[in-house]
């Protein structure tokens, strides 16, 4: 079975984490947090011996002399400890006298075991959605759901249930919101990515999908809506929302948020909002609150800072 998606030791650099997407390596590398070591089992350990002073005639000579002879015996007996112990364990196990290889070597069939990780907020709580490779996490707000029986890896979240699209044959949902990472484009400036990036997020949700499939019978026209600079996990982003209309249904909103990565090679993260705009579609003020809500992994404090008193504009 191949391992799930996730940060593993990269085979090709064992002191870096590597991200598996559930079938190959990606170019996403990160430094793995080192665990706090702690000593190993039945090491023997010594308490501080207590200092004896004797006050000798002369002052303060004789009793540096007392202090010195009384550290030289503790070292003493902490070495001969020592070395008994050695001795007692040099009985031809190898174990006894070879400390154990900290990280182990990756299998050639696939990624090696996950490194523990204590990032908070996990996977398992009902509040967040988290986004390991791009190291953010998104709030699940109320009427919105993790994604089950979806075959598109970047989706984060969906409005539960679907219906049947009002254009091709097809199942549709009323909400969506993808996060990925902008790999095939070398622009840097968030604000370029998600100008350039609305029209393409437009015709993926609203016109042709990916089995070219057209749910709605494609985009009929588009209007700009708002746009502007956005604190995004501490970060200046840009966002460009959009409303479009449709042949078929009532058509819907779509925003393009752009902000950079604090993991791996830091490059930049695109969130993509699908909404329908029928009665049945999520409120337009989640695109707002799941923005605002983003978080870096391990840092729920996180929220405004660079750029938090930016707000958009129309």
């Amino acid at each position: 079975m191949t391992p799930p998606p996730g940060w593993y030791r990269d085979p090709s650099g064992p002191h870096v984490e590597r991200w598996w997407d559930g079938t190959a390596w990606t170019e996403h590398r990160r430094t793995p947090e080192v665990p706090q070591q702690q000593p190993p089992q039945g090491q023997p350990q010594f308490a501080p011996m207590a200092q004896t002073v004797v006050t000798a005639p002369g002052g303060g000579s004789g009793r540096a002399r007392t202090i010195a002879l009384t550290t030289a015996g503790a070292v003493l007996v902490a070495a001969i400890v020592t070395g008994a112990v050695v001795l007692s364990g040099d009985d031809g196990d190898p174990e006894a006298r070879t400390a154990p290889t900290p990280t182990a070597s990756a299998p050639t069939s696939g990624p090696p075991s996950p490194s523990e990780s204590t990032s908070e907020p996990s996977a398992d709580d009902p509040a967040v959605v988290v986004d390991e490779l791009n190291g953010i996490t998104l709030p699940l707000l109320d009427g919105w759901a993790r994604p089950e029986n979806v075959t598109e890896t970047d989706v984060v979240m969906t409005t539960p249930g679907t219906y049947d699209c009002p254009g091709d044959d097809g199942l549709c949902r009323h909400g969506t919101v993808i996060s990925r990472t902008v790999t095939a484009n070398d622009e840097k400036s968030p604000e370029a990515l998600a100008r350039d990036d609305i029209s393409e997020a437009a015709d993926r949700a609203f016109d042709r999908n990916k089995v070219d499939e057209r749910p709605y019978h494609g985009i009929t026209s588009h209007r700009l809506v708002e746009q502007g600079p956005v604190a995004v996990a501490g970060r200046t982003g840009y966002f460009v929302r959009w409303r479009v209309r449709t042949e078929a249904g009532p058509g819907g909103y779509v925003q393009s948020t752009a902000f950079p990565s604090s993991v791996g090679s830091e490059s930049l993260v695109m969130v993509r909002y699908f909404f329908d705009a029928g009665e049945q579609g999520p409120p337009l003020a989640d695109m707002d609150r799941i923005t605002k809500g983003i978080r870096p992994i391990g840092d729920e404090g996180t929220g405004g800072g660079v750029g938090s008193s930016i707000g958009p504009t129309r």
